[in-house]
């Protein structure tokens, strides 16, 4: 095996143009109820200073705002964030977006009294370096909030099934790691005072197996470019791989498609 550390310069480079394909808005729009919870979980005060870490399109940003807290939004991809703002404005609450790799955060030691990430942070290539910018821009005793799918989970088959086709790049970490919390403990280290993993669901409610293959290939940044990279036997192969996750974790009992996919709050505090 080679030692040579992965170019995660390169690689974000690369990840950038995948989420910048397709429209996430158009999933970020079915994703609501677990920047709800998060913000629950990680008890968000009126007046704290909220920075969300690949915050895409606002979901949790726009839950702390909620809660009257000073907040922004920071991603990679400019257009997401855009449509970020126009979610506030349309809910009337006040956020705050910058573009920003979660891997180099362009804010001073301390400045955060809680940061949050709902499967965003999770999916950037160095994730020691991640670990070490929530930590850095979070306050002592300040909160880090963080939603990521489980390894077990219908995401983890999903993103597996695609990794058998479009093999993700030599020596990255699985992102899955950010769901487990052996990892999650060895990423922060010494630099916190308490770790705790909460374990939920997160239901995709699509018309079908069919209707969510669709769906996803059309707005899903991930799943366009990998069917973009294949040819028409590859494409073909690689659906119906998709639809057999789906179908396995399909429990709605008539031709809709309702499928449960295991995520961990990560809520921990700085030392």
């Amino acid at each position: 095996m080679s030692s040579t550390a992965p170019d995660y310069e390169a690689i974000t480079q690369r990840q950038q143009g995948v989420w910048s394909s397709g429209d996430f808005g158009r999933i970020g729009a079915l994703l609501v109820l677990h920047g709800e919870l998060l913000a629950e979980s990680v008890d968000i005060h009126p007046g704290d200073r909220v920075l969300d870490v690949g915050g895409g399109t606002g979901t949790a940003s726009l839950a702390a705002a909620r809660r009257f807290a000073d907040v922004t939004c920071t991603d990679f991809v400019p257009e997401l964030l855009e449509q970020a703002e126009l979610r506030a404005e349309a809910e009337g609450l006040p956020i705050a977006t910058q573009v920003a790799d979660a891997q180099s955060l362009p804010f001073d030691n301390d400045s955060y009294d809680v940061v949050i990430s709902t499967f965003g942070a999770m999916f950037a290539p160095d994730q020691q370096r991640v670990a070490d910018e929530l930590v850095r821009v979070c306050r002592g005793g300040g909160r880090i909030g963080m939603a990521n799918w489980a390894p077990a989970s219908m995401m983890g088959e999903v993103f597996r099934a695609t990794g058998k086709h479009v093999p993700p790049p030599p020596g990255v970490q699985p992102v899955f790691n950010w769901g487990d919390e052996a990892k999650v403990r060895e990423l922060f280290g010494d630099r916190i005072s308490s770790l705790k993993v909460i374990p939920r669901d997160l239901t995709w409610r699509f018309r079908s197996p069919e209707h969510m293959l669709e769906y996803m290939r059309e707005w899903y940044g991930p799943t366009q470019v990998a069917f973009g990279a294949l040819d028409d036997d590859g494409k073909k192969t690689l659906a119906e791989d998709l639809l057999d996750v789906y179908r396995k974790h399909n429990r709605s009992g008539d031709d809709t498609l309702i499928a449960p996919s295991g995520y961990v709050e990560v809520i921990a505090v700085t030392a």
